[in-house]
């Protein structure tokens, strides 16, 4: 049966190094302690009347909302903008796109194509709560990997078409 006093049951939490300013002007460093799935907006937004912080070189302490004045995330490496990636490459190459070499075959083209359609299809993140930019992102790549799959595929259906066939059977 769920017990809600058991420690396993407590939910993820990470810690983010932060410099918190007090109303009074105290500045303190440490880690804010935030649920997994939320950001520190969130956990500093939510319901909660008090947070869990753990000072540089002290013991875990709650701290009251009301009496913050502002919180600053400390060495948090800015993530590069994931629509930059996508504009990185001016010209566009349906082979890098999927991965395939510049002779490679149909069956290959194919293989790779399927490959990242299940991996970028938007259907597979329908129950995730992604961040927007991480939709969008998903959302243009599958883009790309189908715009690069039909442009690889119009040549090669062209070729099937031009060759002769290899076997005809006498009419009757």
């Amino acid at each position: 049966m769920f017990e809600r006093n058991r420690v396993d049951n407590a939910p993820e939490v990470s810690a983010v190094p932060v410099e918190i300013t007090g109303l009074d002007g105290t500045l303190i460093k440490g880690k804010l302690q935030v649920p997994v799935p939320k950001t520190v907006a969130e956990a500093l937004n939510g319901a909660a009347a008090f947070i869990e912080f753990e000072p540089d070189g002290g013991e875990k302490r709650y701290l009251a909302k009301a009496q913050l004045a502002a919180v600053k995330p400390l060495g948090v490496p800015r993530l590069p903008s994931l629509q930059g990636r996508l504009r990185q490459s001016e010209d566009f190459d349906p082979h890098a796109v999927l991965g395939v070499p510049c002779g490679a075959s149909r069956e290959e083209i194919r293989e790779a194509y399927v490959a990242l359609a299940k991996a970028y299809h938007p259907d597979r993140y329908a129950n995730v709560m992604l961040p927007p930019e991480v939709s969008e992102y998903l959302a243009a790549m599958a883009r790309r990997i189908n715009l690069a799959h039909a442009a690889l595929e119009v040549p090669e259906k062209r070729k099937a078409l031009r060759q002769e066939p290899i076997f005809t059977s006498p009419g009757r």
